[in-house]
């Protein structure tokens, strides 16, 4: 079952599957856009004010198959899968700038405008992280090639890992539709509703789904890093772990702050995440060096 849910088969129809979707709910966007131009439908939201807002749906599918994708990386290498992680939040800010468009002001006072402002640091953020993601998987191949020595009781110990990888990346599976499903619920509900409630939901359509998201992220990475104690008492192993829980948490924490403060803590997450593997791929070496 394990074996079938992170199959390459899985991903490929996945793949298909959610790229349909996508093409199809951004024609729908486009349409409840038009009607909502000509006052057919009435509904409050500055999503349904400009064609560019409607890209932000596709992109909102194509983050739930980076989703599917980080789960599918998890039991592979930690190192990737917390690379996904980097990948994802990069994504909802690209997102985000899409909807950041929508809102331009384009008016002489530019530096007085917060969505001009908010429109420039999500552009520069997301420059920031696509090479900070860039540097991440260059040294992550580096840290491939790096030869280690498999005895048959290591490998044994490597093979047991990976099974609780399988198997976590198995529970999260369905854990993870059950939440999209009642965020998904749970913010239509609010959408249509005339209440304060719904309007507040529109104005942080960025956090639905990925706040709670990358909590069980958290709580994922942190199991990792006790069950890594198992396998291997090196210290360079451990900082690293312990350094991407760190990582996941600034991610996490960024959801509930705003402008400026929520950039630098994206960028600070994927920086410190990318410094701690830097200094464990020299610790590595090192150690290699010295065993030559």
């Amino acid at each position: 079952m394990v074996g079938k849910l992170l199959s390459e088969k899985t991903k490929t129809r996945s793949e298909r599957i959610i790229l349909m979707i996508a093409i199809i709910s951004y024609i729908v966007h486009l349409l409840l856009i038009l009607l909502a131009n000509y006052d057919i439908i009435h509904i409050e939201s500055k999503l349904l004010k400009d064609p560019i807002a409607a890209i932000y749906t596709p992109f909102s599918f194509i983050l739930v198959y980076e989703v599917f994708l980080l789960i599918f990386f998890l039991p592979k290498s930690i190192s990737s899968y917390i690379g996904k992680q980097y990948e994802i939040i990069t994504l909802i800010l690209i997102r985000r700038i899409f909807k950041d468009i929508a809102n331009l002001e384009l008016t002489s006072n530019w530096f007085q405008s917060s969505s001009d402002l908010k429109f420039m640091y999500d552009v520069g953020t997301s420059l920031i992280l696509f090479l900070l993601i860039y540097f991440f998987y260059k040294h992550l191949a580096k840290k491939t090639d790096l030869a280690t020595p498999n005895t048959p009781e290591r490998k044994h110990k490597i093979q047991k890992f990976i099974n609780l990888k399988r198997s976590i990346a198995a529970v999260l599976v369905p854990v993870l539709i059950v939440l999209a499903m009642v965020t998904f619920y749970n913010w239509a509900a609010a959408a249509f509703d005339e209440s304060k409630n719904g309007i507040e939901t529109f104005n942080n359509i960025n956090n639905i789904f990925f706040d709670e998201f990358f909590t069980i992220l958290i709580i994922v990475d942190v199991l990792l890093l006790l069950a890594s104690f198992f396998y291997s008492d090196k210290f360079h192993k451990i900082i690293r772990n312990s350094g991407f829980v760190i990582s996941t948490i600034l991610i996490k924490i960024s959801f509930s702050a705003e402008g400026l403060v929520n950039n630098g803590l994206i960028i600070l997450a994927v920086l410190f995440g990318y410094l701690i593997m830097l200094i464990h791929n020299k610790f590595e070496q090192d150690t290699m060096a010295t065993l030559d």
